[in-house]
């Protein structure tokens, strides 16, 4: 294929991503597993590249994981959406950036639904009036976080202190990146790259040093999927599909997991312990697993900010091998400290995976 229509077919691939004023809407399950990454999300932004973001205090959970578990009927969860859609318009905003990926994935079907169904969208409207007393208009730009991050990776680059790169070869850090399942793969026009070729974090890698894995079992779900883990009875499910694709990746040794949804770094962190816990086996080099990142706090990390404050220490598997790998600063002892410098206790030793760096002593 010649050049320019490669470039043709590749462009029906992108989206619409606005330049400014978004309005965020926060993820109830982040806040909970990684409350650090939505921190560092507003200050690059706003601080580092003075993008106007409002980040308000009055929009709720969007329901998706009770809308996919069957929970919330879907007129519920429309609703809800149209009230999140009000408070943007009452912002004076038209740019809607979710944090979430559940959420992004909730808010389109809906959004489509509106578009193929005007009735759909005039109940809505009656149902949130009611209720509320609002009124809504649909956003002009739906961008997923991590779209936004990807916009301006480049910008990023630009003002990045480290990159990731191994300090003492200059090679590239070999680096696994991993879609959330309802960021492409519900909706293949409404992501970077589609359901094919997702390029919203490899993208981001490239941009920032690093080099792409590429293995079998690079787009299988990491297991989250809310009825293999809300069920409980499920959850043996769950984390056979996160050790599918440990097993897949391993061979290739990679460095680092870099990913754009709030639940697959929790559930690929977490059940790295668990794994080890259960049959002995840890991931990655000397025991230390391989360790998982939100695609914010590997730009807080490339960016300098302190490890710490954009919360690495609540991480299973620990990071400071890789910033050793890098070259990052940090200080050890501020790992378990509070803002005001408390002790905020540190974790049990644990079993075979190591938590502590390479330079402490080893974990038995």
């Amino acid at each position: 294929m010649k050049t320019e229509g490669k470039k043709r077919v590749w462009q029906e691939y992108q989206k619409e991503i606005a330049d400014d004023r978004y309005f965020y809407a926060r993820s109830c399950i982040r806040q909970t597993f990684f409350p650090g990454s939505e921190m560092v999300f507003l200050k690059i932004l706003r601080d580092e590249l003075g993008k106007d973001v409002f980040d308000g205090q009055h929009h709720t959970s969007c329901t998706g994981i009770g809308y996919h578990s069957d929970v919330v009927p879907f007129e519920t969860a429309m609703t809800v959406v149209a009230r999140q859609f009000a408070l943007m318009a009452e912002a004076g905003y038209q740019n809607f950036a979710p944090s979430c990926i559940t959420s992004f994935g909730l808010y389109t079907e809906i959004i489509e639904t509106w578009h193929h169904f005007p009735e759909t969208l005039q109940k809505t409207r009656e149902y949130l009036y009611k209720a509320t007393g609002r009124e809504f208009e649909i956003p002009k730009n739906l961008a997923h976080a991590s779209d936004i991050i990807y916009k301006f990776r480049n910008e990023i680059a630009a003002k990045a202190k480290y990159r990731l790169i191994d300090k003492d070869t200059g090679q590239s850090l070999k680096v696994v990146d991993h879609i959330g399942c309802h960021y492409s793969k519900m909706f293949p026009h409404k992501g970077i790259g589609g359901a094919e070729y997702p390029q919203v974090l490899s993208g981001m890698i490239e941009a920032w040093g690093g080099e792409v894995v590429d293995y079998p079992e690079r787009r299988h779900c990491c297991g989250f999927g809310f009825r293999q883990y809300v069920v409980q009875a499920n959850r043996g499910f769950s984390l056979s599909c996160s050790k599918k694709k440990f097993d897949s990746m391993e061979r290739y040794e990679p460095d680092m997991i870099i990913t754009n949804c709030p639940g697959c770094p929790m559930f690929l962190d977490r059940w790295q312990y668990v794994l080890g816990e259960m049959e002995g086996k840890t991931y990655g080099k000397n025991g230390h697993g391989i360790p998982v990142f939100t695609y914010e706090e590997v730009a807080g990390l490339v960016m300098g900010y302190d490890p710490w404050l954009i919360g690495l220490q609540l991480h299973q598997v620990s990071a400071e091998p890789l910033m050793d790998k890098i070259g990052i600063e940090y200080d050890p002892a501020m790992k378990f400290k509070g803002p005001n410098g408390e002790d905020i206790g540190a974790p049990e030793t644990l079993g075979h995976l190591k938590f502590y760096s390479e330079k402490e002593p080893a974990i038995q």
